[in-house]
């Protein structure tokens, strides 16, 4: 890079991240609208007054800082009682027992993330990563100059892993793939067979599978959650969560990198000092909100967690019910899981609404609704995604997108959109209202276009816009 310029596919890669796109929406909202903001963007329950996270929880960061003994600087990979609490948390699910050793405490997941990408990244490298997916994959290969490879999920079959498309994109230069499960932002829950594929088909092409979990156990269907180390024995599989979701805190910033490798095909000496030197330079979560971890672990109860899932049951219930009511909107497979869902938007009944950053550009200055496209991700051309995670007096999620249920950025296509975050009856109401006015104008502007056809003269305005991409293949 020459001094004074900047590095295009870094900053390229910036413009897809959630806050990125949320902030130029923003300055899209009329300031002289008197409607109430309502931001879809950003997926924190903790802003809703049905999330709370657990008194236990509470109860153990003030007994750490009350102490007086956690006010120092921790040892780079975390505490040792913490390290050791989050590696039994984890064993509860496998057969086998993770240790303290295999646990690195992180600043939250997306520290997690970054650490998984550095360690994988090496000259000429490429990562294969889903699509739909979460944007910070791309944001974090692009700083390590990791070439990124998309591989499709779909949504006819629940959004699995299209794993023909994998071994196809897959070559001598792939360092591993990416498994986002429960999904954000597709709401998939996958099942123990597609994940023991999966594991199949990374140790057929000798890459590792990064795991991300950080939305764990937060499970709404059928399917229950099944962690992808359960098949550390297949292939080396890099798990990256946090207590950030499931126990209700993203802002205490507490995630871990751990590497589940029974076989101990990636525990190389060489590759673990690699790891510990990398940590040297970080900077992980506060010490005292460490030192609260194993009691938080220990003795949080099974109701604490059914309660949240409860919740986000009811609404997604509601939701889902309310996006077959809503005009130009289908969802192709009801979320089981996380706190997401994808949703599809038919552009070709709406009116100077080309694709999904039109509609959202204009949500945001008409409705000062906040919803995020996802185009740029997933190249396609009609999805949207909301979080379910809020609830208003009427018990409906607490409107984040003004269609269905929100709950992330993803690039989709040119009239998809995602969205984070939750859902209102008002904003139903006002979705309704937006789509119903711009069908109206749609049909108006044809009923002009016939009345020049009667007259003989030659329609110079295409009124309906074509719909890019009806289904996503």
């Amino acid at each position: 890079m020459e001094n004074g310029s900047v590095n295009h596919e870094v900053e390229t890669a910036s413009t897809i991240t959630i806050k990125g796109i949320l902030s130029v929406l923003m300055q899209n909202v009329d300031e002289n609208n008197s409607k109430r903001l309502i931001s879809l963007g950003m997926g924190d329950p903790t802003l809703y007054s049905c999330f709370h996270t657990s008194h236990v929880a509470a109860e153990a960061v003030v007994e750490a800082l009350q102490s007086d003994k956690f006010n120092g600087y921790s040892p780079t990979a975390g505490l040792p009682q913490t390290r050791r609490a989050i590696a039994e948390y984890l064993s509860c699910d496998l057969a086998y027992k993770l240790s303290s050793d295999d646990v690195f405490i992180t600043s939250g997941c997306t520290q997690a993330i970054d650490v998984a990408l550095a360690m994988l990244a090496r000259t000429g490298a490429n990562i294969l990563i889903p699509r739909p997916g979460f944007p910070i994959y791309e944001l974090c290969a692009t700083f390590r100059h990791l070439e990124i490879r998309y591989f499709d999920l779909l949504p006819e079959k629940g959004w699995e892993v299209d794993l023909d498309l994998v071994e196809a994109l897959a070559d001598q230069n792939t360092v591993g793939i990416v498994i986002i499960n429960p999904g954000n932002p597709c709401g998939n829950v996958y099942s123990y067979q597609h994940l023991k594929k999966i594991a199949e088909t990374a140790e057929k092409l000798k890459i590792p599978v990064v795991a991300d979990e950080v939305y764990g156990h937060l499970v709404l269907g059928d399917n229950p959650f099944v962690p992808m180390g359960v098949f550390g024995s297949i292939v080396p599989v890099l798990t990256l969560g946090s207590l950030s979701k499931r126990w209700i805190v993203p802002g205490w910033r507490l995630g871990w990198f751990v590497i589940n490798d029974p076989c101990g095909m990636f525990k190389n000496p060489k590759i673990i000092e690699c790891i510990k030197k990398y940590f040297d330079i970080l900077g992980g979560p506060a010490t005292f909100i460490q030192a609260a971890v194993p009691r938080i672990i220990e003795q949080t109860d099974d109701g604490f967690f059914q309660k949240t899932i409860n919740t986000l049951k009811q609404t997604l219930d509601i939701c889902w019910d309310l996006i077959n009511e809503i005009p130009c909107i289908t969802c192709p497979h009801k979320p089981q899981g996380s706190m997401a869902v994808m949703i599809k938007l038919n552009v070709s009944g709406l009116e100077d609404i080309g694709d999904d950053t039109d509609f959202c550009f204009r949500l945001a200055k008409e409705e000062s609704v906040i919803i995020l496209p996802g185009k740029k991700q997933i190249k396609l051309d009609t999805y949207v995604q909301q979080c379910y995670h809020q609830h208003t007096s009427f018990n409906l999620c607490d409107l984040q997108m003004k269609s269905v249920y929100c709950s992330g950025v993803k690039e989709l296509g040119s009239d998809h959109f995602c969205c984070r975050s939750t859902l209102s009856e008002r904003s139903i109401r006002e979705v309704k209202n937006f789509l119903q006015k711009a069908q109206q104008a749609n049909a108006s502007a044809i009923l002009e276009k016939s009345k020049i056809f009667e007259h003989g003269a030659k329609p110079h305005t295409v009124y309906q816009q074509p719909l890019i991409a009806t289904a996503i293949s």
